[in-house]
C-alpha cells in the first residue's frame, strides 16, 4: 500500500457507491470489523507457528484466509453469494461464539468485537472490492503493518469527529 490517504480513499470511494452505506460513521464501523479480521488472521497464523496445539476459536470457513483472500482463481466469494456469507453465516456465527471466564482474552476478543458490529454493504461486488484493498495490506512487512497502526488511529479520530452523520475527508 503506497500511503495511508490513498488507502482511506481507495475504500472511501468504493463505499460511496453502496446504497446501504449512509456517512461516515457506517464506512468507519464498515472498515474496522474488516480490518480487525485480516489482523487476527495474521495473528493467529504467528499463534499457531509459535504455540503447540494452538486452535483458533473462529470456525475454519470464518477465518478470513477462507473466506476473504482471493488467490485468483476465479472462486472467490462475490457478489450475492459473499453477502449471503458474511451476513447469514460470519457474523452468526462470531456473534454467537462461545466464550467463558476462562476463554483467553486474545481469543474471547473475537466475539466482543462483533457484538455489536454491523454489516451495512448491500453490494456484493463492492464489498469484494473493499475486502480485496484490505487484503492488499501486508500486515508482515514493518512499514505497511506501521502504516496500519496509523490507518486504524486515523479510524478512531474520524469515527470520534464524525458524529452520527458527519462526514471527514483525509
Amino acid at each position: 500500500m503506497s500511503n495511508l490517504s490513498g488507502f482511506v480513499k481507495r475504500i472511501r470511494d468504493i463505499m460511496r457507491n453502496d446504497a446501504g452505506i449512509n456517512g461516515d460513521a457506517q464506512r468507519i464501523e464498515q472498515i474496522a470489523w474488516m480490518l480487525f479480521l485480516k489482523v487476527y488472521d495474521a495473528k493467529e497464523q504467528d499463534w499457531e507457528f509459535s504455540e503447540e496445539n494452538y486452535e483458533s476459536i473462529i470456525p475454519e470457513e470464518c477465518r478470513w484466509i477462507n473466506w476473504a483472500v482471493d488467490d485468483g482463481s476465479g472462486k472467490a466469494l462475490t457478489g450475492d453469494k459473499l453477502l449471503d456469507f458474511v451476513n447469514n453465516k460470519l457474523f452468526p456465527t462470531l456473534k454467537g461464539l462461545e466464550v467463558s471466564p476462562d476463554t483467553p482474552i486474545k481469543k474471547s476478543i473475537v466475539r466482543t468485537v462483533f457484538e455489536d458490529a454491523n454489516q451495512y454493504m448491500k453490494d456484493g461486488v463492492l464489498l469484494r472490492q473493499v475486502i480485496n484493498t484490505i487484503d492488499d495490506l501486508d500486515l508482515g512487512d514493518y512499514e505497511e503493518s506501521h502504516a496500519f497502526g496509523e490507518i486504524y488511529e486515523t479510524i478512531l479520530r474520524e469515527l470520534q469527529s464524525a458524529g452520527s452523520s458527519g462526514e471527514f475527508y483525509i
